[in-house]
């Protein structure tokens, strides 16, 4: 399907640039550009916005959010191999399509787009994760981006939006709840890739909350979460050890049973014990 641009179906520019998906770099091409271009409608109207997409690949996605009226594209791709078919896409838009070749984990999206950014990525398997913490975990709130709409393997998707006492809940549903409202917006078949990923993949939506769900220092709730839910079959009084420092006075400070785990615990309950421990109790 290429109807919603005058550009070559994507098995076409695939097969004409001799682009294979590779393994090392988490990458799994979407082919379908019905698809491409209902990820690019999930962050709203996109008319004069900014917008970020990690790992563009062949550039499916991308042709989806500039036909979807996106204003400006930065697209940070890391395989030189994709950069022709990425300037193909950009001669069809002019002046709306910047290419950044490099590691996304280096790139500074304000100092290229100003304004308000969307975030709109397949992002690739082995550097997802990192990246979301990383636009979740800034020092100070509100963020740079006005929307995150990511795209991870399925379990991971419902790892974010998980509530406490399910199964999926830990450090990434925290951190997500606590800053921002997410949501799985649509769920993707392994056929729709090439090659197909042996599991389902999910679109997750991510809003910044205007303020975090309860306050707390940014460094202090990462590493509470992070040693609570390091060892999350033990009792806090255990997991939380790995702090450097008695677990006791900080659950006691947060109002949370020592025999608590970690699964259990609400996100204000670890804003609670980050409170603490960022004032030593």
């Amino acid at each position: 399907m290429s109807a919603i641009d005058g550009l070559p179906p994507l098995r076409e520019v695939i097969r004409s640039h001799g682009l294979t998906a590779r393994k090392a770099l988490g990458q799994n091409f979407l082919l379908d550009l019905n698809l491409t271009a209902r990820i690019a409608r999930v962050p709203g109207d996109l008319s004069d916005a900014s917008v970020l997409e990690v790992g563009p690949g062949p550039g499916g996605l991308t042709r989806g959010l500039l036909a979807e009226g996106a204003g400006r594209v930065l697209a940070v791709e890391k395989d030189a191999r994709c950069l022709p078919a990425l300037e193909e896409v950009s001669a069809a838009y002019p002046g709306r399509l910047e290419i950044f070749h490099g590691d996304a984990l280096e790139v500074d999206p304000v100092a290229r787009l100003g304004g308000a950014i969307h975030v709109v990525a397949n992002l690739p398997y082995n550097v997802g994760t990192e990246l979301l913490v990383r636009w979740l975990s800034p020092q100070s709130w509100p963020p740079y981006w006005s929307s995150l709409t990511l795209m991870f393997q399925k379990e991971v998707a419902e790892r974010i939006v998980a509530e406490p006492g399910e199964g999926p809940y830990g450090r990434l549903a925290v951190l997500a709840g606590w800053r921002s409202e997410a949501r799985i917006a649509l769920t993707l078949p392994p056929e729709a890739f090439t090659p197909p990923p042996k599991v389902r993949s999910a679109v997750v939506h991510l809003r910044p909350r205007p303020t975090p769900l309860a306050p707390a220092p940014a460094k202090a709730m990462e590493r509470v979460v992070a040693a609570a839910f390091g060892q999350r079959r033990k009792m806090l009084r255990a997991s939380l050890k790995s702090l450097g420092r008695d677990p006791m006075p900080l659950l006691e400070a947060a109002g949370i049973p020592p025999t608590e785990r970690a699964e259990r615990v609400s996100i204000e309950g670890f804003a609670a014990l980050a409170r603490a421990f960022a004032e030593g109790a």
